[in-house]
């Protein structure tokens, strides 16, 4: 009997020892609130198009990383001469894009030049305007001359925007994207999700992940079941109206972060009567800063009164420049011929901060005279209507794209703002390199925008992640528009 039992127990032991160790669940479905118009990230301004593609499958010379900074990612390494005109890049050897084919120099001047070329559609065509001339020197060299310094070269080149294609695909990326990433294209069910699968030829650190899904979940009345049911096991921008479901319970971790993402009641400068400094003047008194924040984002989101991230080393806070101060909005109304006040429209996207923004701020808008229509449109009504044929009143939107204060220089630019001044500021922080020179332009550059009352600066959007407490990896804050998956694993 003792013998029998003593095999038994050494029985069970090999069998044990030959079964293979659990193993993490390598799969994850991702929750987003707007799908992608198309899925090229060098060919839409839209930020759910890196939201899901930037770094998972997409690479550029440089990358952004979790805190800002500026990483290596096609570019192993750069030489900077000391005129600063001419950046030598040293790419990585063995990379190959999806479909198999070498990435090479070559691929690097093509998608350079392509985004700077005249007929671009590139969205930021502005960040390759210091390029003078891209030589592929050898296949893992190139050289970058460019017209003068660029302080924001390197950081540049980190945009999704700024990835490198190759030419064979370039033209069907927008349906079938073929990037160097950790991650390759599988499938995309139009209206219902993008589904990526790890690249098992990706150069560097592979992904913990095998397969990720982007599940398109467009509300926090749809958001919160998905979680309960397990449906979907992270939202890493979660829509702030959901969090109190959420909170309490132990299954789901909830991390608020800083974004990029300044929230604006935007105006058309030249559009009458929003042509006129008082009257931009007397619709940014007649803002309530903390009742829209509190109605349109839970209370989550950071006042700001001029162009830039209170996360910013350079940020300057400017909200005491126009308190919520009804009297003199009707004051300044008056000062402009609009005793009476006028009537106008305001159109807003189907993002949650403004439709509910819109019910707000045309509440406020109403009690100094002003009339707002509020005019529903989809995204891409907005990218039409607004964006491109700068057909508005007033809009609201969260610019999302990183130290992007000089959007306010450019000539054909939706705010169709003009002012030589902050031209020259801006002029100069392209020449300038220095951090402390940086942030004092930086500075000057806020300080005219909010005198200029261009829009109504809101707040800053906050970075709501709300995901499964056994997962790890995720950004809490968002330094450039993305859901970076490259390190997100499940722990147990």
């Amino acid at each position: 009997m003792k013998s029998w039992t003593s095999f038994l127990a050494a029985a069970a032991v090999a069998t044990a020892l030959s079964l293979p160790a659990f193993a993490a669940r390598t799969d994850l479905v991702i929750g987003i609130p707007l799908e992608p118009p198309h899925l090229d990230p060098t060919a839409g301004a839209a930020a759910a198009i890196d939201e899901v593609l930037y770094a998972n499958v997409f690479e550029g010379l440089t990358r952004i990383g979790p805190s800002g900074e500026v990483l290596p990612a096609l570019a192993e390494s750069w030489d900077i001469s000391e005129d600063g005109t001419v950046y030598t890049f040293r790419l990585r050897s063995g990379v190959k894009f999806h479909d198999g084919s070498d990435f090479d120099a070559e691929d690097v001047k093509f998608s350079l030049d392509r985004a700077r070329a005249e007929d671009s559609v590139n969205a930021q065509k502005i960040l390759f305007e210091a390029i003078d001339s891209v030589e592929a020197v050898d296949p893992a060299t190139v050289k970058i001359m460019l017209k003068h310094p660029q302080g924001a070269f390197l950081y540049n080149m980190g945009w999704g925007d700024a990835v490198i294609v190759a030419p064979e695909s370039a033209d069907t990326n927008k349906e079938k994207p073929i990037g160097t990433g950790p991650f390759r294209f599988e499938n995309w069910a139009k209206g219902a999700s993008i589904r990526l699968a790890k690249a098992d030829s990706y150069w560097g650190e592979p992904a913990y992940l095998d397969k990720v899904e982007f599940r398109i979940v467009p509300d926090a009345a749809a958001a919160v079941p998905a979680l309960l049911s397990g449906d979907v096991q992270a939202f890493p921008f979660f829509q702030p109206d959901g969090v109190a479901q959420i909170e309490g319970d132990p299954r789901f971790r909830i991390e608020v972060g800083a974004t990029e993402g300044e929230t604006l009641l935007s105006m058309n400068n030249k559009k009458e009567p929003f042509d006129k400094l008082q009257v931009r003047q007397a619709i940014s008194y007649a803002l309530d800063r903390q009742a829209i924040i509190d109605g349109a984002s839970a209370g989550l989101g950071t006042p700001i009164g001029s162009h830039q991230s209170p996360a910013s080393k350079a940020y300057v806070d400017l909200t005491g420049t126009y308190p919520h101060d009804v009297a003199r909005a009707k004051e300044l109304l008056k000062e402009a011929g609009l005793e009476n006040g006028f009537k106008t429209s305001i159109k807003l996207p189907p993002p949650s901060y403004a439709r509910l923004g819109g019910e707000i701020i045309a509440s406020q808008l109403r009690e100094i005279g002003i009339e707002a229509e509020i005019i529903p449109v989809e995204w891409a009504q907005w990218l039409d209507q607004v964006f491109t044929r700068k057909d508005y009143d007033l809009t609201i939107v969260s610019h999302t794209e990183p130290n992007d204060i000089d959007i306010y220089s450019r000539k054909d630019y939706y705010f169709n703002y003009d002012n030589p001044a902050f031209d020259k500021v801006i002029a100069e922080l392209n020449l300038t390199s220095d951090e402390a020179k940086r942030n004092e332009l930086l500075g000057q550059a806020q300080k005219i925008l909010a005198d200029d009352a261009v829009v109504g600066f809101l707040y800053e959007l906050p970075k709501v992640g709300v995901w499964d407490a056994k997962l790890e990896g995720f950004w809490k804050d968002a330094p450039i528009q993305a859901n970076d998956v490259t390190k997100v694993r499940w722990t147990d």
